[in-house]
């Protein structure tokens, strides 16, 4: 996206809904810039009638009064325009904020292969924070002044021509340079969020992974990573701050050149006779008013610099399409209730950032309604990835995936998600109640409900030994429980929600043996009468499954029982062996 003014644009859609208000604002704009306009004229009045002419008390106080109806007017108006543009900045920066958020949930994994959730945390706070001030204030204030500066000129001409044309060509002096070094503060602008963007992403990155920094003693090599990526952003702030000081102080010494040069012409008419007292007030006030006009516009100029740069990042936010899309006309799935058939057509897949390796080769199987398959095999086998296309956070490249004979492309993505549960290997916890968590797939649910899900996971019982049992808030990403605690509260979740498809990544892998055999039940009695996926490692946990498929390098090797897969002697038997002479 080109770097200007110009990307301020991307905001009309989320200012357009504001019609109304926006009219208001300018209403209250335009009638304190015509007030303001219209002091220096009563104060014409009052210096040639008041002082300068033999007036009584009562006439005087009449003029006074005159000025403080016009003060009056102006603080009115003044103060309207502020709580009507500051309440614009508000809810308009509120809309962007959301939508932005809302946007970005919607991508695909894809994409946070390639963007840091600290880069986006960025966006949604700096930027937005800048553009509240453009559009809260600074935008107000140029246009007031644009105003009061047309406004002033207009009055300029009609009172003293000829002194105008002298004060226009100073101007002219300004702009040039004033249009120059506004496009270095742009670019400098824009470089100075992305620093702070890449210093914030870095920060999420280590407190997210805290005790891993801490048990390698890195705080110390960490805190000096993140000293090195602030202080380039320092330094490029600097470089801002220095260019645009170059800017803001060139604009005052002409802006103020030009006020000195009009007191200098007004007093030699003066001194003339061709001008009166009263006129060269009225002519001051007026270039003085053109002149901090100039230098107020030098300041919002260069705020909106900055607002355009924070625009361009999150439109480039908004513009990113995620691959990954419900059709245009989706068909609707049976979704039985004891399970859907899965079947696996040549399929083959890619991660985006491997593209010369392929996680899935070839892939062929179908798994019957209401059967149980587990899925085992080494490490990168490709075992993790068949369940992220399950879940349509990825399409392969090439063959199909058919849920009751319909391939998952052609379902809407919240149909198919919503009946798929999924209990992923490291199981996520928010930072809410455990009643929230454990009905975040079904937050209609009942207190009975997730009481009985709880029972069904054996999470009841330490769950009413916490300080306010349901009710108790669990911290940062369920820092208050253990492993296999959490582990726990989301079999739950995927138990709750009741699902016709359920996916167990390694759902027993944080839990000891004691805790392992009691949820290995429940995991087995929540996957009677549903088609059921289990990733394991330890095989001891998937011997009941109607299947079991073996896959090596994303190719499906083995199938067939526990049995028949011991009697082949193959990469099964060998795995098998490894874990049970192991033991």
């Amino acid at each position: 996206m080109k770097q200007s003014p110009q990307s301020l644009s991307g905001l009309l859609p989320f200012v357009k809904p504001y019609r109304t208000q926006i009219g208001l604002a300018g209403f209250f704009l335009l009638m304190a810039a015509c007030t303001t306009l219209l002091f220096p004229w009563v104060l014409k009045h009052l210096i040639d009638q008041g002082l300068t002419s033999g007036v009584d008390a009562d006439e005087l106080g009449g003029l006074f009064f005159q000025l403080f109806l016009v003060a009056a007017a102006l603080a009115f108006f003044s103060a309207a325009r502020f709580y009507t543009v500051s309440w614009l900045g508000e809810r308009i920066t509120t809309d962007l904020r959301n939508k932005v958020y809302g946007h970005v949930l919607h991508q695909s994994p894809a994409f946070f292969e390639t963007t840091q959730s600290g880069e986006v945390l960025s966006r949604l706070t700096s930027d937005t924070t800048l553009i509240q001030t453009v559009v809260g204030s600074s935008f107000s204030m140029g246009l007031r002044n644009l105003v009061m500066g047309a406004g002033a000129i207009v009055m300029l001409v009609w009172t003293n021509p000829v002194l105008m044309l002298q004060v226009t060509a100073v101007l002219v002096v300004v702009i040039f340079p004033s249009v120059y070094l506004g496009r270095r503060v742009r670019k400098l602008s824009r470089a100075s969020q992305d620093r702070v963007a890449d210093a914030s992403a870095l920060a999420s990155e280590v407190l997210n992974a805290i005790p891993v920094v801490q048990s390698y003693t890195a705080e110390q090599r960490e805190a000096a990573v993140f000293t090195q990526s602030t202080q380039h952003a320092l330094t490029t702030a600097i470089r801002r701050i220095r260019a645009r000081s170059v800017l803001v102080g060139f604009i005052i010494l002409m802006s103020s050149a030009a006020l000195l040069w009009g007191l200098y012409m007004g007093t030699l008419s003066v001194k003339a006779g061709t001008t009166t007292a009263g006129e060269l007030g009225q002519v001051v006030v007026y270039v003085i008013l053109l002149a901090s006009a100039f230098a107020v516009l030098g300041e919002v100029y260069g705020d909106m610099l900055r607002a355009a740069g924070a625009t361009e990042r999150l439109m480039e936010l908004l513009n990113t399409h995620s691959d990954i899309a419900s059709p245009a006309q989706p068909r609707p799935a049976p979704w039985p209730a004891q399970g859907c058939e899965l079947t696996f057509q040549d399929v083959t897949f890619h991660y985006p950032s491997r593209p010369d390796r392929a996680s899935l080769a070839g892939l062929n199987g179908t798994v019957p309604a209401g059967h149980t398959v587990a899925i085992v095999g080494p490490s990168g086998a490709g075992k993790t990835t068949l369940f992220g296309l399950l879940m349509r956070f990825y399409d392969p490249q090439s063959g199909k995936i058919l849920v009751d004979g319909i391939p998952i492309q052609d379902l809407s993505l919240k149909d198919l998600r919503e009946h798929t549960g999924i209990v992923p290997q490291e199981p996520v916890v928010f930072s809410g109640t455990v009643r929230d968590n454990i009905r975040y797939g079904k937050p209609e649910a009942s207190h009975d409900e997730v009481v009985h899900a709880a029972q069904a996971a054996f999470a009841e019982e330490f769950i009413l030994q916490l300080p306010q049992g349901y009710d108790t808030y669990l911290g940062d990403r369920g820092v208050r429980l253990s492993g296999g605690q959490r582990q726990r509260i989301a079999i739950a979740r995927a138990i709750l929600k009741n699902p016709p498809l359920l996916l167990l990544d390694e759902a027993t892998s944080a839990l000891d043996a004691q805790s392992e055999r009691m949820v290995q039940a429940a995991l087995e009695t929540a996957s009677r009468g549903r088609t059921t996926l289990v990733i394991a490692h330890r095989l001891a946990t998937v011997q009941r499954a109607h299947d079991i498929w073996v896959m090596d390098h994303g190719q499906l090797v083995e199938r067939g029982t526990h049995a028949e897969l011991l009697a082949q002697g193959g990469l099964y038997a060998s795995l098998a062996a490894l874990q049970f002479n192991a033991k």
